[in-house]
C-alpha cells in the first residue's frame, strides 16, 4: 500500500481521458485473472487515506474476487492523495516492497506529466505484475468487476 500527494482541480478528466483509463484497465486485465478499479473523489472525508481506500475497496466488493487479487487505485484529487490498495492474494504474492516501489514509480511518472498518463502507466505496471502472479486462464477467467472509473463526491 502506498500514499502519494499531487493532482489538479476538477473537472478531473475529459471524456477522451476517461476512455483512455478504461481502455488501459481492459487491456491490462486481458492477460491476468486479477482485477483493477480506479476510484476518484474530490476530497477524502477521513484523516487516513489508507483507511478511506480500504473502505472504498470493501464497498466496491473488491474482496469478493475468486483469487483475492484485486487492486484499487484510490485518488482524492483536492486532498492530493493516492493509495494503491491490494487484496490479500496479490499483497501476499508481492509484499510490502512492491507497493512502496509502485508508489515511487507512480510519483516519478506523475511529475511533469498529466494525471491521465500517470494513471494509465500505473495501470499497466499493476497489470504486468498481476499477469506475472495471476496469469490469464482461458478456461476459468471471467471479468469479476466492472472496468469503469468510479467517481465519488
Amino acid at each position: 500500500m502506498g500514499i502519494f500527494p499531487l493532482f489538479k482541480k476538477a473537472p478531473f478528466f475529459t471524456e477522451e481521458e476517461k476512455q483512455r483509463i478504461i481502455t488501459a484497465i481492459r487491456s491490462a486485465e486481458q492477460y491476468t485473472s486479477g482485477e483493477m478499479r480506479v476510484y476518484i473523489e474530490s476530497k477524502n472525508a477521513y484523516v487516513d487515506p489508507l483507511d478511506r481506500a480500504a473502505e472504498v475497496f470493501y464497498k466496491l466488493k473488491m474482496d469478493k474476487t475468486d483469487n483475492r487479487n484485486a487492486v484499487l487505485l484510490y485518488i482524492a484529487m483536492v486532498d492530493k492523495e493516492l493509495v494503491l490498495f491490494g487484496d490479500e492474494g496479490i499483497y501476499n504474492q508481492v509484499g510490502e516492497l512492491f507497493w512502496s516501489n509502485a508508489v515511487k514509480n507512480m510519483i516519478a511518472q506523475f511529475v511533469g506529466e498529466d494525471i491521465c498518463d500517470g494513471i494509465v502507466k500505473c495501470i499497466k505496471t499493476i497489470g504486468d505484475t498481476l499477469q506475472e502472479k495471476f496469469p490469464y486462464n482461458s478456461v476459468t477467467d471471467k471479468n469479476e468487476l466492472p472496468d469503469d472509473i468510479v467517481f465519488g463526491k
